[in-house]
């Protein structure tokens, strides 16, 4: 299979360069091809701005949206967003790898998202009617692959459990499960998270890298969370939210994730 890992984190000898090398390592032995975006070594440029596109005159008005669009279409994109766009769709698994900074992944990695995910790539696709509201949440480009987040933090496990302080690591997970990997059509696995991470020692990472072992030979066998899908008949459209008798009484993020 044909894996892409995006790595976000500045330091190539902290504990997450490490679990890098020992997933590209694991993934290799196994006889997978594996392409890594680091982006800190590869100095990504964070910023969605109008210095993404050629075709605006000095000055002139900047729409992200339908720019984004037009530089998609006219295969006017700068080449590094247009490279990144390459290896999502050469993928058949992608592993999206970082340290939870301030509840969200660091902003290089966002940045990533903002900027890859021009419009008519991974949003702004497909038929928009009364029974079709556009190719997301479970269709897209993405559709049929695989993604898995491998996340590092340094509270206790916790901390992020249903009733921790911190609150449940499901939830704040959610905006990038779903919103960023479901939207364009991932199959989402459930995460790999490792917490206090300052207190990792031999013994520890031993034990972290046999369970994540575990986690990657796993990629094609583990059911993926069961987000529910848009245009399948959970939702009514084009109001996009649930049908009275679906998951009936709940809300939040745990009602878009089917029984």
């Amino acid at each position: 299979m044909k894996i892409l890992l995006v790595h976000a984190h500045p330091e190539a000898r902290s504990l997450n360069g490490s679990l890098k090398n020992f997933m590209v390592d694991r993934l290799t032995q196994s006889g997978h091809e594996v392409r890594v975006s680091d982006l800190y070594a590869m100095r990504w440029k964070a910023p969605l701005d109008a210095d993404d596109f050629a075709h605006l005159e000095r000055g002139a008005h900047f729409d992200p949206v339908m720019d984004s669009m037009h530089a998609f279409q006219a295969g006017t994109q700068p080449g590094d967003i247009a490279d990144e766009q390459a290896r999502l769709l050469w993928a058949d698994a992608v592993l999206f790898q970082f340290p939870m900074w301030w509840f969200s992944m660091p902003a290089i990695l966002k940045g990533w998202v903002e900027r890859v995910y021009a419009h008519g790539f991974a949003y702004g696709v497909g038929e928009h009617s009364d029974t079709h509201w556009g190719d997301r949440y479970g269709q897209g480009v993405m559709a049929g692959k695989r993604a898995m987040l491998v996340v590092t933090t340094g509270g206790w496990a916790s901390h992020y459990a249903p009733r921790g302080i911190n609150g449940p690591m499901d939830d704040l997970l959610f905006p990038i499960h779903h919103g960023i990997l479901h939207y364009p059509g991932f199959d989402v696995l459930p995460p790999f998270v490792v917490h206090r991470t300052g207190k990792v020692d031999e013994a520890g990472y031993a034990r972290i890298t046999e369970d994540l072992g575990r986690r990657l030979d796993a990629l094609w066998t583990t059911a993926p969370i069961a987000f529910r899908a848009q245009n399948a008949g959970d939702y009514e459209i084009p109001a996009l939210t649930l049908r009275p008798d679906i998951a009936p009484g709940r809300t939040g993020f745990a009602s878009h994730i089917a029984d």
